[in-house]
Order: C-alpha cells, then structure tokens, then sequence
C-alpha cells in the first residue's frame, strides 16, 4: 500500500482482496465502492476494482477503473503492471512494454512484472529481448510454473526445443497438476516429432 489509511479502510481492502481470491468478484468491487465513498482518493481501491475486472476479462470496465488510479497515484508500480496486463490481454504490446517497463522501474527485479514484460516483449516481435527478460524473471523466482510455461512457449514458438522441454518438466515437477505445462508439452511433442 502507498498510503496510510485508517484501520477500517486497512480491513476492507484486506477483505476485498480476500473477497477476489474467493472468485466473489462482485462482492469485492462493491466492497470498494465503499471505500471510494469513505476515501475518495484511494489509489489503491481503484487498483482492486481494475484488478477484479481484469480477472472477469472485462478490460473496457477495468481500463477506466486503472485510469482512475494513475491520476490519483501516477507512481503505482501495481496499477502500471495491471495496465500492462490489460493490454497484453488486448494484445495491444507496445501499451503493453510501456507500461510493465513503467512498473518495472517503479518497483525493479519484481518477477511478476518482469514474466509480464518479457511476454509482451516476445509477442511485439522483439523476441530475444522477451526471452531474455523471462530469464530473469525466472532466475528471481525459479520455482514459479507460469514463468517456466510462458518461458517454455517462447522458446517452443523460436524452435529452441530442447530449451521448452526443460522449461515444461520443470513445471511440471513444480506442480504435477498443471494443465498448461501439460498441454505446453504435448504440443511441444507435436511440433518436435515426438521428443522423448
């Protein structure tokens, strides 16, 4: 959080975040909408309800929440990083490098924002600059199985192969469970001509 607010407030975000987790997206929102009535410049708020749209895929709901923070607190790493995440949805990639490149210097060496910029780096066709900033990104947090997938398929859609296997397996020794590693593998096989 970038201010201090008083106790009550603390608690409802706290809550709407908790609310989000639960998938209760709606209950979150107006649970903020609260805390904009009590605190009207609560950047933070803003964020949670851009956040909230994002996870329900409405970006046109989101965008104007995520505007709405920027002009309260033109320094949030989290609400650059949200937009960042919002036009890569988009596949709007250059908004989307702008704006993780933004987050990234507000808050550096974070490897959410750096799998995020790497990602729109890759798909702005600056591939080994998106590569390159996935290894990073996974050197910070190398036990993360969105990192190692988003890695994976970078490295699989650059014909390095070998690389997107490891990636895979890797994710998959992280979480067995995983579909997207599953899947990421199976098409890897395919493309590969069957790797072992």
């Amino acid at each position: 959080m970038n201010h201090t607010y008083d106790e009550t407030i603390q608690e409802m975000l706290t809550q709407a975040e908790a609310l989000k987790f639960e998938g209760r997206c709606q209950d979150s929102i107006k649970l903020l909408e609260q805390v904009i009535i009590m605190e009207p410049l609560c950047s933070e708020a803003f964020e949670e309800i851009g956040d909230n749209y994002l996870t329900n895929r409405e970006t046109a709901k989101a965008k104007k929440a995520l505007d709405h923070a920027l002009k309260i607190n033109p320094q949030s790493f989290n609400a650059h990083y949200l937009m960042g995440f919002l036009y890569s949805l988009d596949e709007s990639w250059r908004d989307s490098v702008t704006e993780l490149q933004k987050a990234d210097k507000l808050s550096p060496n974070h490897p959410e924002i750096l799998r995020c910029l790497g990602w729109a780096f890759y798909n702005a066709n600056r591939k080994s600059q998106g590569i390159s900033v996935l290894e990073r990104s996974r050197n910070l947090n190398p036990f993360d199985p969105n990192i190692l997938c988003d890695l994976g398929v970078c490295y699989m859609n650059s014909e390095q192969y070998a690389e997107a296997s490891k990636c895979f397996e890797q994710a998959l020794k992280i979480d067995p469970n995983s579909s997207q590693a599953k899947e990421c593998l199976q098409m890897l096989k395919m493309l590969d001509g069957g790797l072992e």
